[in-house]
């Protein structure tokens, strides 16, 4: 792979496009755990259980969203590197 030409529309479209790409199951995941931990928190004031397991449903709440913004910013530091390294490339 050559560095990418940003310079012309569609060349940097289709860069943004290959970002996009990078690490793409794991932020649907961190997405995931992200929108889940509000679905937990609502879930005891719609009249679900107010404990799952040995902590209070809203506790699970807090674990979702660490563990979903823990993954979005480890999906950023890959985007970078990514980045950095395409740029990095030299022109052949």
């Amino acid at each position: 792979m050559t560095r990418p030409h940003i310079d012309d529309a569609d060349a940097r479209a289709a860069y943004r496009r290959e970002l996009r790409a990078v690490a793409r199951g794991p932020r649907l995941t961190g997405l995931f755990f992200v929108f889940a931990s509000l679905g937990l928190w609502a879930w005891p004031q719609s009249g679900g259980p107010v404990r799952i397991g040995p902590l209070a449903t809203e506790s699970w709440g807090w674990i979702s969203l660490g563990i979903g913004w823990a993954i979005l910013l480890w999906v950023i530091v890959a985007r970078t590197r990514h980045h950095k390294a395409r740029m990095a490339e030299l022109d052949d």
